[in-house]
């Protein structure tokens, strides 16, 4: 469900997503961003808002938003979530208009209705984890603070508060600098050699963002996204960024003579 709000941020449209956990366990996502398409949708002939909640692989994109750049899991985030709640209910203000529909165990329990007028936009949706698949479920707050906090630094300019009033904590992120924000985050307790190094370019359609910092300590802190998802294990693009830089660093030393032709590389 916050995907779909980082989607949102991504895309420029959205600049604010609130997370709260209410002490009867449930989660509610909010975000300002354009809302949810309500209109029937041509080929489901439904509600867009509907097929996003309730059909696989749907996502933003089924209600004619496609994202230049998208964080989330494919359009299978919202519609598993539903499938997984008990309880689900999404209200949507678009047009001037407040929309909203229930759910159960992913069906729907009404049509979308228009209950309201609206002065703004976003989607908020609220939902409740089915105990019969879950059990008593416990949200672990630093674990989603952590994951919060590289969304913000991969959404430069986004907001996000997140509270837990079972356990009356709460915590707002907000990185101007992006991910040279979080390079400086990784090093806070460590002298470093130089400002952030941060580089920004799109080849062929695929935005790349890269921002280094060197410290004086030996041992190596790397981490790498792709879609704004954490890939722990890395990648193609991991790889391509180690050998990028090993022969920058290689090819400079050698031109400043630090390093003769002869001479090894120096790493």
């Amino acid at each position: 469900i916050v995907y779909n709000s980082i989607d949102e941020a991504l895309a420029g449209a959205c600049d604010l997503v609130e997370v709260t956990i209410f002490n009867d366990g449930r989660v509610a996502v909010s975000d300002n961003g354009r809302g949810i398409p309500v209109e029937v949708h041509p080929v489901t002939s439904t509600s867009a808002l509907e097929a996003v909640m309730t059909i696989l692989h749907a996502g933003a994109k089924f209600g004619g938003r496609g994202y230049a750049v998208s964080g989330g899991l494919h359009g299978v985030g919202a519609s598993v979530v539903n499938a997984l709640s008990s309880e689900l209910q999404v209200e949507v203000k678009r047009d001037g208009k407040c929309y909203r529909q229930e759910y159960r165990r992913g069906i729907p329990q009404n049509a979308v209705e228009e209950v309201g007028e609206a002065s703004d936009t976003g989607t908020t949706t609220t939902f409740l984890a089915d105990q019969e698949i879950f059990g008593n479920l416990n949200y672990d707050f630093d674990a989603l603070s952590q994951r919060f906090r590289e969304m913000c630094y991969l959404t430069k300019g986004l907001e996000l508060h997140f509270e837990d009033k079972k356990s009356d904590r709460e915590v707002t992120f907000y990185f101007e600098g992006g991910i040279a924000s979080f390079a400086r985050y990784l090093n806070k307790n460590r002298p470093v050699l130089h400002t952030p190094i941060f580089i920004s370019k799109t080849v062929n359609g695929t935005e790349v963002e890269v921002a280094l910092q060197y410290n004086e300590g030996f041992a190596e802190t790397t981490f790498s996204f792709a879609n704004c998802i954490n890939t722990q294990d890395g990648g193609s693009h991991l790889t391509g960024f180690r050998a990028a830089i090993t022969r920058v660093i290689n090819d400079s030393a050698r031109n400043l003579k630090l390093i003769k032709e002869d001479e090894a590389n120096l790493i």
